[in-house]
């Protein structure tokens, strides 16, 4: 039997009843959280085991930063054909396998003898991740419509904050009265046994029938046919976004230990960005949800342009205050970008215009440190900020263009 030809466990959310509705909405929002803070908590475990395998294997800095960079290029580069797979397989298979080679991969690393298997580990785990994000996402976008979406959609970018502090946390609590390689194995299996949730409990959907084909505009736009240029256009929104996201905490601790920041105080000060963060992303989607996708886009990015600039000239303290508005602005936006893919794409496209968002995204804050990097070179801390925060502000007109589509709808 093909794939196509597949009995379909549950009908599209739109023709079952009210309480079937609710309780995919649920199942899927369990599912989607809890992987999103599950695979993100693996992706920052590694901060975590790369003193141990320093000293374990006898590694260098070149050899830390490759392992570290194999893990998420491999999660990086896959994430497209992760969306490609799962438009024929479905999302609850790929999903479930994913995070079962997510924890596999971290068994296999704590079995390893040596930087040989550990890479082998590191790939797999690597290859496992590349396919929670578009996955992920798309299964919220489907079950919730609308102004929900966008606000479930920044409860599961919320939900990998969670995760990036929970699963360190474990490990580091655990590595006090166990082994590292033990702790792994614990996590690893941990990832193992959510698969199986995720594969049972992931709602089956149908396949999604086109605007077009359902004789109404598509969801989540209000004016009929999305123009080809939309999600290009979001797309490079969200790519500068995140270079902007990079640059700035690249060149932050300097400027603060220039003010006389202790190296404590500039930990604590990222974790004031990174917690102001976690709540932008919550927040912010929410805010979108009510007055709109291109007006909470004018507002956070425009905050993060005016903060950063605000934050040259102030002291040490009044710094310190100002960096968690600053955390909500410059991570808030990207709540609101993921949100909106859903209402620039054709309902079956979802996966994969997730997985090009998710690419060029990440791409983009992977490719900024090096190239803001060579201009602080060049300019310095300070003009570098300067720049940092001109180049955030070519979002603004850019929004514009995507204005007609992504105009506010109230719940």
């Amino acid at each position: 039997m093909s794939v196509a030809s597949q009995p379909v466990l549950d009908p599209p959310v739109h023709g079952k009843s009210g309480l079937a509705v609710k309780r995919n909405e649920r199942r899927a929002a369990a599912v989607a959280c809890g992987a999103h803070a599950l695979h993100d908590g693996y992706t920052d475990l590694i901060y975590v085991m790369l003193p141990i395998w320093q000293r374990e294997f006898g590694l260098g800095f070149a050899e830390l930063g490759l392992l570290r960079a194999l893990f998420s290029g491999t999660m990086a580069g896959l994430q497209i054909p992760s969306g490609l797979i799962a438009e024929r397989l479905g999302a609850a298979a790929v999903l479930a396998l994913g995070t079962a080679l997510a924890g596999a991969g971290y068994c296999l690393a704590g079995a390893s003898a040596g930087l040989g298997l550990l890479t082998v580990a590191l790939f797999v785990g690597g290859m496992g991740a590349s396919t929670q994000h578009p996955l992920a996402s798309s299964l919220i976008a489907r079950a919730f419509a609308g102004p929900r979406s966008m606000k479930a959609l920044g409860t599961y970018n919320f939900a990998g904050d969670i995760g990036k502090m929970a699963v360190p946390a474990a490990a580091s609590l655990l590595l006090l009265v166990m082994s590292w390689r033990p702790v792994l194995a614990l996590l690893g299996a941990l990832g193992i046994a959510a698969a199986v949730a995720i594969f049972v409990v992931t709602p089956r959907y149908g396949a999604e029938i086109g605007a077009k084909g359902a004789g109404q505009n598509a969801p989540g736009t209000a004016h009929g046919a999305r123009p080809r240029f939309a999600f290009p256009v979001l797309l490079a929104i969200g790519m500068l976004d995140s270079a902007t996201r990079m640059g700035f905490l690249l060149f932050l601790p300097f400027l603060l230990t220039a003010k006389g920041a202790s190296v404590p105080t500039v930990g604590l000060a990222l974790t004031l960005v990174f917690a102001g963060g976690a709540v932008g992303k919550l927040v912010c989607a929410f805010i979108g949800a009510r007055i709109g996708a291109i007006a909470t886009v004018w507002l956070t990015e425009g905050l993060t342009a005016i903060a950063i600039v605000a934050l040259l000239p102030l002291s040490l303290g009044a710094a310190m205050l100002v960096l968690p508005l600053i955390g909500i602005a410059l991570n808030g936006t990207s709540s609101v970008l993921y949100g909106s893919v859903p209402d620039l794409v054709a309902p079956e496209r979802r996966a994969r215009a997730f997985s090009v968002f998710y690419t060029g995204t990440i791409g983009a804050g992977a490719l900024a440190p090096a190239l803001y990097g060579v201009v602080g070179d060049a300019l310095g801390v300070s003009t570098t900020l300067l720049v940092v925060a001109a180049i955030v502000l070519l979002t603004l007109p850019l929004s514009l263009v995507l204005k007609p589509m992504l105009a506010p709808r109230l719940v």
